[in-house]
This record gives C-alpha cells, sequence and structure tokens, in this order.
C-alpha cells in the first residue's frame, strides 16, 4: 500500500496538468482524498497489497504510529478536497489555474506521506525538505504582494531549520558508526551503541530543525505569516497535517534517545519549548487582530501542548496523541471556515467582521463550535487530553508546571473566545464584501469532521481507542511498539 499512496496520486497530479479539465481536476482529488481515507483503514484491518517495487519499499512503510498519523491526514485531506470544490468557485478560478493547484496540493500531500512512512531518517529528512518546497508554492497561490513576502520567509526560516537538521544527522551518523545505518530499525535496536555525547547534540539540531517546521517558539516566525496568507483549503492543511508530519519526525528522534537511555535530557528540553510556545500563544491572543493569524497562534499553542505532553513520559503519551488527532480536525474545521469568512466579509481583520450569525448562520455556528472545540470546551476531546496532560504532571511529581499549564490555557480561550463572540455577534457590516454565499461543499467538510470530534469526546469508537493506543505506545518505556522494519 505504501507505494500506491506515494505513486498514485502523483499520476493524478500528472493527468491534471497535462489535461486542464475541470473534470480531471475534481476526479484527480476527489479519487485521492479516497485512496488516503481507505488505504489507513484497510492497513488497520490487515488488508494490504503492493505494486511490486520490491526493495524500493523498504524505505517506506506502515508502523502503528505513522498508521494514525497517516489515518489523520485522510481525513484532513478529505475535507480540504471537497471544501476546494467551493475554493474554486468563489475564487473563479480558470481550469488551468485549477490544474496548477490541484498537482501543487497532490505534490504536497505525497510529501507528506513520505515524512510519515519513511524508515530511514536521511529519507525523512530529504521528504521534509520536499513538503517546504511543494508548500511554498502554496502558499503563493493568490500571487498576492502578502503572500510573496510570507512564502520567502517561509521558505527562508524552514530551509534554515532543514539545514540545521542536517547537521544533527551528521553529528549522529558520527556517534552511530558502530551501527553504520540510518535506518530507524538499525538506530533502535542498537541505541546503546550510540556515544551519547554526539547523540545529544545531534537532539539538540535536530530538535530545532524538525521544531521549526512543527511551529515551535521561539522558531515560529513562519507559521503565522504563512497559515494566515494561504488559501484557506492550503491553511487547513499546513497546520492539520504538516505540522504532524514534522512532529512525527521528532517523535521517531526521540524514540532512539529513549533506548539509549538519555530521555531526562530531551524531556527537558521538550517541556520548556512546550511552555513557551504556550507563552508566546497567550500574549499573542490577547491582542490578536487578524482571525486567520489567530488561528495560527492557536497551532502553535497546540503543537507546544503535545511536545509538552512527549516531555512528560508514557502517562502524556496518550494525551500526546489525542491532541494530535483533535487539533487536526478541529484546526480543519476552522480554517475552512474561514474561508467562507473572508469570502463573505472580504477581510481579515477581526474588528471589521460582525453579526456572522445573522449573514451566514451556517457559518457562524460552524465558527462557534470549531471554537469550543479546539479550546476543548467539553464533550470534545481535547478536554479530555488536557485533562490527561494535567494528571500526568501530577503523576511525574510537578503540580506546579499544572497550575502554569491551566494558566496559559484559561489566558488562550479567553483571547481567542473574545474574538470569535465579537465576530458571530452584532449587526452585520458587508459595505465592501461580497454578498454572494459559499457553496454547499463548504459546509459539509466541517460539520463532519464536527461530528466526528463529538462522537470521539462523547464515546470514542473501540478501533479508534486502539489505534491511539498503539501509537502511544512507540514511546513508552522505550518499547518501540510497531518499530518500523527494514
Amino acid at each position: 500500500m505504501t507505494g500506491i499512496v506515494i505513486i498514485l496520486p502523483l499520476i493524478l497530479a500528472f493527468a491534471s496538468l497535462a489535461l486542464n479539465s475541470r473534470v480531471v481536476n475534481r476526479l484527480a482529488l476527489m479519487s485521492a482524498a479516497v485512496l488516503f481515507v481507505v488505504v489507513p483503514i484497510c492497513r488497520w484491518y490487515g488488508l494490504d497489497w503492493e505494486l511490486g517495487l520490491g526493495g524500493f519499499l523498504s524505505y517506506f512503510r506502515f508502523d502503528d504510529i505513522g498508521l494514525f498519523f497517516f489515518f489523520i491526514m485522510g481525513l484532513v485531506f478529505a475535507g480540504v478536497a471537497v471544501y476546494s470544490l467551493s475554493y474554486f468557485r468563489m475564487h473563479n478560478l480558470k481550469a488551468t489555474e485549477e490544474s496548477v493547484f490541484v498537482a501543487e496540493l497532490l505534490a504536497f500531500t505525497v510529501a507528506m506521506a513520505g515524512v510519515i512512512l519513511s524508515t530511514n531518517l536521511a529519507l525523512l529528512w530529504v521528504f521534509v525538505e520536499a513538503t517546504t518546497l511543494t508548500s511554498a508554492l502554496l502558499i503563493y497561490f493568490e500571487k498576492r504582494k502578502s503572500s510573496l513576502e510570507a512564502t520567502w520567509k517561509y521558505i527562508y526560516i524552514c530551509s534554515v531549520g532543514i539545514a540545521l537538521a542536517f547537521v544533527g544527522i551528521i553529528l549522529l551518523s558520527i556517534g552511530s558508526e558502530s551501527v553504520g545505518s540510518l535506518f530507524f530499525s538499525d538506530l533502535y535496536e542498537h541505541a546503546s551503541q550510540v556515544n551519547p555525547v554526539w547523540l545529544k547534540l545531534a537532539f539538540a539540531f535536530l530538535f530545532v530543525g524538525l521544531g521549526t517546521k512543527i511551529g515551535l517558539a521561539p522558531i515560529h516566525a513562519w507559521l503565522p505569516d504563512a497559515h494566515s496568507e494561504a488559501p484557506s483549503p492550503v491553511s487547513a492543511l499546513l497546520s492539520g497535517t504538516l505540522l504532524n508530519s514534522a512532529f512525527l519526525g521528532l517523535l521517531r528522534v526521540q524514540e532512539l534517545v529513549i533506548r539509549a537511555g538519555e530521555e531526562k535530557f530531551s524531556n527537558f528540553i521538550l517541556i520548556l519549548t512546550g511552555f513557551l510556545s504556550l507563552l508566546v500563544s497567550a500574549v499573542y491572543m490577547l491582542r490578536v487582530k487578524n482571525y486567520k493569524r489567530m488561528l495560527a497562534y492557536s497551532s502553535v499553542e497546540n503543537m507546544g501542548i503535545m511536545i509538552l505532553a512527549v516531555g512528560l513520559g508514557p502517562v502524556g503519551l496518550f494525551a500526546a496523541m489525542l491532541q494530535a488527532l483533535a487539533h487536526s480536525l478541529s484546526k480543519t474545521s476552522l480554517f475552512l471556515t474561514s474561508g467562507n469568512i473572508l469570502h463573505e466579509y472580504g477581510t481579515k481583520k477581526i474588528e471589521s467582521v460582525t453579526g456572522l450569525l445573522k449573514r451566514d448562520s451556517v457559518t457562524g455556528w460552524i465558527w462557534i463550535a470549531s471554537f469550543l472545540s479546539i479550546v476543548g470546551i467539553p464533550p470534545f476531546p481535547i478536554f479530555i487530553s488536557k485533562f490527561f496532560i494535567i494528571r500526568a504532571f501530577w503523576f511525574d511529581g510537578q503540580g506546579w508546571l499544572a497550575a502554569l499549564f491551566f494558566l496559559f490555557i484559561i489566558v488562550v480561550t479567553f483571547g481567542m473566545g473574545s474574538a470569535v463572540f465579537k465576530m458571530v455577534f452584532g449587526e452585520s457590516s458587508l459595505e465592501s464584501a461580497d454578498a454572494s454565499k459559499p457553496g454547499l461543499s463548504a459546509y459539509i467538510p466541517q460539520i463532519a469532521l464536527l461530528v466526528m470530534l463529538l462522537i470521539i469526546g462523547i464515546n470514542m469508537p473501540q478501533q479508534l481507542h486502539d489505534m491511539l493506543e498503539k501509537a502511544a505506545l512507540f514511546l513508552s518505556a522505550g518499547s518501540g511498539g510497531g518499530v518500523l522494519g527494514r
């Protein structure tokens, strides 16, 4: 199946570019969406098939944690694909422009799939760099001056980060000379042979490099600009899947550190950076003016929460996985809905958007529900993940940090809530806005994602619970559950 999810979307991308047809564009999008959702489900139930590519596929495999993150990517991409149908209409795109957008979107998703499925650290680095190149084209897709600035900022900062990650790989190669391999399975098996000094140095560089793509403070500067300037479907993919893929790359490095017995060093860095990300997000939320940048800083906050949870060890790991799932679905709903708001009001300024419920009640209620989901109001699942994280602090003997964590969460919720409720209530102001409303496909993905989140929060399906648990076992006590084979 790994060959199919890497090769087939690229074929669809080339077909979309070559044929330059609206029908082909939509078929390519929907086919890829079905593929990305069906493959992880089939893989979970033991149904598997390959394209007979032999040794090539030894570099791409599903393990338990990779399957989980690929499943998230599939759900997010499906929502983005359906919403894109309305995006095309709202922006009156020509067939050629549609073809370019679809091809770039598919190439970006393949790059993220490569990160998730890579069995070799060097190959993972290559695909992380590929995500930068493919997504940069999407950020600039609407060709505004501000989007050009955001694109170059994104390329520059992420390229510096990736360069530092490459230095980390070199340092790890020096420290693991006796292992003689960068396959994760070999590194994990011989972790005790890796020189601890070189390993710590390598982790520091890899953390900064991958942390840049994750959007962790203080190396997050690209994220608010890129997320706010990209088309809304692209913003959803950036927040819902790109950050996760880089996060997974860091988890694979963290697993090596745990197996080498040096997790105290890495856990300290993870927890410190997690709190710094929460602090930056909380400060910004108190003076937020642009609703798409607000969502971007919410991503910084949530990635900080996930990193922090990983640093708390086995108790926090299940919370980190649940947070990853809930954040991706919630943020996808928010960014897609922000596209509706931008279309109807013609502005990203919070102060210029009022009376959303009166202007478009469906968008207004989706905006409110998505906000409640992302901040973790019961019964949405982020409430559960945050509860588990606070519990993990107490189990780890760091109850005072739980109080600090809770304080940051309250500040972010207050700041974000003030902006959201100001936008939805009051009289509508539409002096210079487009009067037309989005089509049906601009509402269906968000409603479907919110229903999924409610089901997860109220009565999580056993199959999903098992998938979460198996993903969390990847780092539990260095067990390496579902370790990637060669």
